[in-house]
């Protein structure tokens, strides 16, 4: 992947942080990011384990489970990033090992 790609995906993953926190100027965007993302469905579709899905995307294997299980939820943030890896884990996977 060439550094101008990884720039871009850089910059849409600060982009949707700074949406999520409040603090971007949410009149220069229209993206939805929903109140629940559904980590296990999300984790069979790039068909990886707790553990490799943890390890591939930069969670801990602790967090992954208590998401699944519903003992804690994404913040806003990471539900974006969630739905980015499913949408297009290959990309997200090629941009982390750039860096």
């Amino acid at each position: 992947m060439t550094k101008k790609a990884f720039e871009k995906i850089a910059a849409g993953l600060r982009d949707a942080a700074a949406f999520t926190k409040g603090t971007a100027d949410r009149s220069a965007y229209r993206i939805h990011v929903p109140g629940e993302v559904d980590v296990k469905a999300i984790r069979k579709k790039v068909k990886l384990s707790q553990t490799q899905f943890a390890a591939q995307f930069g969670f801990s294997p602790a967090r992954i489970r208590d998401w699944e299980q519903g003992r804690s939820r994404p913040d806003g943030a990471i539900r974006a990033y969630l739905l980015v890896i499913e949408r297009n884990p290959d990309t997200v996977k090629k941009a982390l090992k750039a860096a």
